[in-house]
């Protein structure tokens, strides 16, 4: 069975969890990861039972569903050593809502096809909200950077959606008339990319707190923030950063470039952390944009110290 996630953000876990009331922000019908990232202390933001994030309108895989929870698997978030579909994880079921196959029948009925809906869009800033008319009432909120939209048409059978300046309707997973966006808040879907911009988003996240398995404005992890940026810009990298580090091109030291990435491992181990390169080298001066893990939040700093002990690699994304 395919699906969508439904709410604005999702989190995904390695296993169902229905035990804390502190995670209850995460799991329910409508998100609020801000308020659930803020209730977290310092060490249950490294808690390693989330495993990743989802976004809004991301396709799922649907294989087993268990007292209100979803065993999915993420396809646009690549892992082919965890599964060759995607990323796979739990989230609750009441997240998911039918994917534009699964509703290709309500579709034909009003007339539209999934093609009619228009040109894809992409949430260009940290988050906006959703609302069921131009300056209405809230209907998502928090729908972060990244995240795809759909055009939606304005006229046909059973619609009559009129337009409004400043503002773009969109069709949602799980809503069957059109929400409304801030046209400002959004970007036409890229068609070309280059590292420069990509690091200028990754910089947009500055300050965002560290959450293992974050992949928001509001908590973000490292290769959740190389994920994320590239994402932005419509390049679909690897979820974790040993296997980032294994699709994307080594280079020599000293030829890395704005945008590409530093990747680190102790001896004899994988890949365990990934960073943007943010300026040319200087020598052995080396400095990177990254979400650290000692600091707590996503940084600008120079490789040094055990940081720098355990760089093995700089890497250029393919394009």
């Amino acid at each position: 069975m395919t699906a969508r996630i439904g709410v604005a953000t999702a989190t995904l876990f390695r296993e169902p969890t229905t035990d804390r009331p502190l995670d209850a922000p995460a799991l329910a019908p409508v998100t609020d990861v801000r308020k659930w990232v803020a209730s977290l202390e310092p060490a249950e933001r490294l808690r390693t039972a989330v495993v990743s994030q989802a976004l809004l309108g991301e396709p799922a895989i649907v294989d087993s569903t268990v007292d209100g929870w979803s065993k999915v698997v993420l396809t646009g978030q690549p892992a082919t050593d965890l599964d060759p579909r995607g990323y796979p994880g739990w989230l609750p079921s009441c997240q998911l809502a039918p994917s534009v196959a699964a509703s290709a029948a309500s579709l034909a009925a009003s007339g539209l096809t999934d093609s009619s809906a228009g040109a894809d869009l992409v949430v260009a800033v940290t988050a906006t909200t959703l609302r069921d008319v131009p300056d209405g009432d809230l209907v998502l909120p928090a729908v972060v950077l990244g995240t795809r939209l759909r055009r939606a048409p304005l006229t046909g059978p059973g619609r009559s959606t009129t337009s409004a300046s400043g503002w773009c309707a969109v069709d949602v997973p799980g809503h069957p008339e059109p929400l409304w966006a801030r046209s400002l808040d959004l970007a036409p879907a890229p068609t070309t990319v280059t590292p420069r911009e990509v690091l200028k988003t990754a910089a947009m996240l500055r300050e965002t707190p560290y959450v293992w398995g974050g992949l928001s404005p509001f908590g973000i992890d490292c290769s959740g923030l190389v994920h994320l940026s590239w994402r932005r810009h419509g390049v679909t990298l690897p979820r974790d950063a040993y296997n980032q580090a294994a699709y994307t091109t080594p280079i020599p030291f000293g030829t890395e470039r704005p945008g590409d990435l530093y990747f680190f491992a102790r001896p004899g181990q994988r890949v365990h952390h990934v960073g943007f390169v943010a300026s040319a080298p200087r020598g052995d001066t080396r400095i990177m944009l990254h979400a650290c893990s000692e600091q707590r939040e996503v940084v600008i700093e120079e490789v040094r110290g055990k940081r720098a002990d355990t760089l093995v690699a700089a890497h250029r994304v393919p394009l």
